[in-house]
């Protein structure tokens, strides 16, 4: 399998089951409604670590732009392979994004909020105040980043490693989604709001367009950041 293919069904399947849990606990007459913070974190993680188990061995398993320039500014990925990794991590997530759309497609007309169902897609700030919600992705992804390069300098098991990652995503959620939704991803955020803004959605609304850029620089930021120091402390 290329790096092309893994980068592209591993980012599906992490929109589609991330996407997926927020759907189950927003949407209406889901029999996951209103499962809350805790299932949504959990859901987030899973879906982050079961693909990474899966494909880790064959690209990497990134699945985030931030996460693959990162590693390309501190000489741990091709540059050349750059723009092959991030097409195929944005093209999976508006695939899966898609897929979720689909999974519960009775259910978005029976949900009247417009600003619940972008929310499945996308993330959005709990105060929206710009230069604090790109802090906010800037110090999530950092941690992020960071911790993902100290569990590859552990000698471990790919399953014990993957399940680490897992668990820093459930945490990450937990300790910092709360001020933004905890993005950490350019593709996560971006490939689903395209994904909104092009599906026949019933009764959504915008995309929000005027927020998109900060999931976007938020996390690409922070990974470079964590990436430099990471590399001058160890």
């Amino acid at each position: 399998m290329s790096h092309f293919m893994a980068e592209f069904l591993g980012t599906m399947l992490l929109i589609l089951l991330g996407g997926g849990v927020c759907a189950n606990c927003t949407l209406n007459k889901s029999k996951g409604q209103s499962s809350g913070w805790i299932v949504i974190t959990a859901g987030w993680a899973f879906a982050v670590g079961l693909p990474a188990f899966i494909f880790g061995g064959i690209s990497g398993a990134h699945f985030n732009p931030a996460l693959t320039i990162a590693l390309a500014v501190i000489g741990k990925f091709p540059v050349a392979e750059v723009p092959v990794y991030i097409a195929a991590q944005m093209l999976g997530a508006i695939v899966g994004a898609a897929l979720v759309w689909l999974a519960y497609l009775p259910h978005w007309a029976e949900t009247p909020d417009k600003g619940a169902k972008l929310g499945i897609f996308c993330t959005g700030p709990a105060i929206r105040s710009y230069g604090s919600n790109v802090l906010t992705e800037v110090i999530a992804t950092f941690a992020l980043v960071f911790i993902i390069l100290g569990i590859g300098t552990v000698k471990a098991a790919d399953g014990i490693s993957t399940g680490v990652v897992t668990a820093l995503i459930w945490g990450l959620g937990l300790s910092l989604g709360g001020p933004t939704g905890y993005a950490l991803n350019p593709a996560r955020d971006l490939g689903p709001r395209i994904a909104h803004a092009i599906l026949p959605i019933s009764g959504k609304g915008d995309s929000d367009w005027s927020y998109s850029w900060v999931p976007v620089i938020g996390p690409i930021i922070g990974a470079v950041l964590a990436a430099l120091i990471f590399v001058a402390v160890f």
